[in-house]
């Protein structure tokens, strides 16, 4: 427990304070990529999209409008982008002398991205002013996400005999987690081991708060599906969350896949296409009874036209009065049905799965559930962590703490914490007994994985093994050759002059001979039969991952470190960058960073970077001494 007591308020306080500022550097970023940057250099940054036209136009998603966007030429391509599925965006209009700013824009959702178009759900319909004009879409703030966070916060800390009360004090560390026997399961799942027998137990034993941390690869996702059927089998009712729309998704695929009665809530634009008919709007949208709710607000419609239209012969005063009245009855009428249709799915529903920030209190307004199971616990900033606590009587946090923290903007809210998620906090004052470690993974070749065992699982990871040994020689049409007999090939750049450069008109890094041994590498293993899509490559900086994507184009994926968290691929080439005399390595001195890019890849992991440079860092020195003794260490003048 911590040496000096915290209290609610101070805590609560700070961390709402820390939101405040996180909201300002967001409101800052976004203004200065909507104002400072030209079209071109907004575009170049991956938050914007410009010079597009409207292509197709439809309704859909829960009564949204869905409108595509595309070049005007359709035979380009949209540039590389950071929007995705579930990004808020801004769409204004592009013209001579204005600026792109809320006043002048449209809301909405992106629902689809393809190589081509991109897709964005709106609420209302588009009124274009211009005869043939362009638009141009920026990533923008989730102000209804932060509203919530806000409300959480100040829920918690005014909470008093209750059982939010009791939770918070227990995550706080001013009262003690009780657990109590629990009976062995009867796991539904006969694959599982252990060890992720023993996090489910032990999960289910806790009367307040348990935590499962599973590092890559050991199967956290399927542990907690059947955490959650144990739950729902002995009578328990469940909110699902995790900090990601696509988190959210897969454990809601799995859990639909193993037959549990789960309904999604969040924007149907944010969701999976082939899960958007679980979607609470969706279920709504087709229930029977909204069909007299529809009926009703027609006809409150069209008797407030009628209450407006003109008359030759002023009619009585009360007659209008009367209209506008019936209609607003029959509005009443229609929303009780609508708010009895969703309490009757949501009562109906063992499992409800959204993200943490997409819980509407509105409508889970008097909802309980016996347990909140939150995914991807240490990838979220804690007020976003208190949103579902107000509907939860026991909760279970896992993730991985030693994989990326939540991502913060304002270095201030960092250097005080923020990027400190609620699950991390909770192992730096009380470590022992309140987690449970998933032992085994599935995902990597033993070389692969015990590097990273050894530095931050203290060497408790072990590999299944389905994949103890597996290499790239175990693919169909692969021949032997050094890149592929041996799972580790670090490539050693020190001494020739791969020396990295700043972005131009920019703050990141790149290191183009680097990316041009890259290039060279993913050329060595599809001569020998490694198929693009079983090729990743991933950099810490943001101007190599550019860079990269200009020089290879086999439908290889190429992203960044962070935005290839939870990803896997059969080969994984790591191009570190930094190479200079100072021997500073920038943000890779964010370990848990590395943690992440060395633990993707499954039977190949290839990284090239300059040891003269990182080795000035420990963990580095570490890291490079493992791979001399495993023989994967190679210097550049071999290749």
């Amino acid at each position: 427990m911590p040496a000096e007591r915290i209290t609610p308020k101070l805590h609560f306080d700070k961390l709402a304070h820390f939101l405040d500022l996180e909201a300002e550097a967001e409101k800052q970023e976004s203004l200065r990529e909507r104002t400072r940057l030209s079209p071109a250099e907004a575009e170049s940054s991956g938050n914007s999209l410009i010079q597009l036209v409207i292509r197709e136009e439809d309704s859909g998603l829960g009564g949204r409008f869905l409108v595509t966007f595309g070049k005007r030429n359709q035979t380009l391509p949209l540039p590389w982008t950071r929007l995705g599925v579930g990004s808020p965006v801004l769409v204004s209009e592009e013209r001579a002398g204005a600026t792109s700013n809320e006043e002048n824009a449209w809301r909405g959702i992106v629902s689809r991205v393809r190589k081509d178009s991109i897709q964005v759900a709106f609420n209302q319909m588009l009124e274009i002013e211009s005869e043939r004009p362009t638009f141009r879409i920026d990533r923008a703030t989730d102000e209804i996400s932060r509203a919530r966070q806000r409300q959480a916060l100040d829920t918690a800390k005014n909470a008093t005999s209750s059982r939010l009360a009791t939770l918070r004090d227990v995550l706080l560390g001013i009262q003690k987690p009780l657990f109590q026997k629990v009976e062995p399961i009867q796991p539904f799942n006969k694959k599982l081991n252990t060890s992720q027998i023993q996090a489910i137990e032990f999960a289910l034993s806790a009367e307040d708060v348990a935590i499962i941390h599973g590092p890559p690869g050991t199967g956290k996702t399927t542990t907690l599906v059947e955490l959650i059927r144990q739950i729902t089998k002995s009578g328990g009712r469940v909110l699902a969350v995790a900090g990601s729309n696509l988190a959210v998704d897969n454990l809601l695929e799995r859990l639909i896949d193993a037959g549990e009665n789960a309904i999604r809530l969040g924007h149907p634009a944010r969701v999976t296409p082939e899960l958007r008919e679980h979607t609470l709007d969706l279920l709504v949208e087709h229930h029977p009874d909204l069909k007299i709710a529809q009926k009703l607000t027609r006809d409150a419609h069209s008797l407030r036209k009628q209450a407006s239209k003109f008359f030759r012969i002023k009619p009585d005063p009360n007659y209008r009065q009367s209209l506008r009245e019936e209609s607003k009855q029959l509005l009443n009428e229609a929303n009780q049905i609508e708010e009895q249709v969703v309490a009757s799915i949501l009562n109906g529903a063992r499992v409800v799965c959204a993200t943490a920030t997409g819980l509407d209190p509105e409508r889970l307004r008097g909802n309980r559930f016996d347990w909140v199971i939150m995914d991807e616990a240490s990838q979220s900033t804690e007020p976003a962590a208190w949103i579902p606590l107000q509907y939860a009587e026991r909760l279970v946090l896992a993730g991985d703490h030693c994989q990326l923290p939540p991502t913060v903007l304002s270095n201030e809210a960092a250097r005080g914490g923020f990027n400190i998620s609620m699950m991390e906090r909770i192992l730096n004052f009380a470590p022992d007994g309140l987690s449970k470690l998933l032992s085994v993974q599935y995902r990597m070749h033993q070389d692969i994985m015990t590097f990273s065992s050894d530095i931050f699982y203290d060497g408790h990871l072990q590999a299944d093994e389905a994949v103890r040994t597996a290499l790239l020689t175990g693919l169909p049409h692969v021949s032997e050759s050094p890149l592929t007999v041996t799972p580790i090939h670090f490539i050693d750049t020190a001494g020739a002059s791969y020396d990295e450069e700043q972005e131009p008109d920019g703050e990141s890094r790149m290191n183009p001979l680097e990316a041009e041994l890259v290039v060279k590498m993913v050329n060595g293993l599809m001569e020998n039969g490694v198929s693009p899509e079983n090729i990743a490559v991933i950099s810490p900086y943001s101007a190599q991952v550019k860079l990269l994507r200009q020089k290879l184009n086999h439908g290889i994926e190429i992203d960044s470190v962070d935005g290839f968290q939870g990803r896997e691929k059969e080969v994984v080439i790591v191009s570190l960058v930094r190479s200079n005399p100072e021997g500073d390595v920038g943000f890779l001195a964010d370990t848990r960073r590395m943690n992440v890019a060395l633990t993707r890849a499954k039977r190949k992991l290839i990284v090239i970077g300059d040891s003269a440079t990182i080795t000035v860092h420990p963990f580095y020195e570490k890291m490079v001494k493992y791979f001399e003794s495993i023989g994967a260490y190679h210097s550049v003048w071999e290749e």
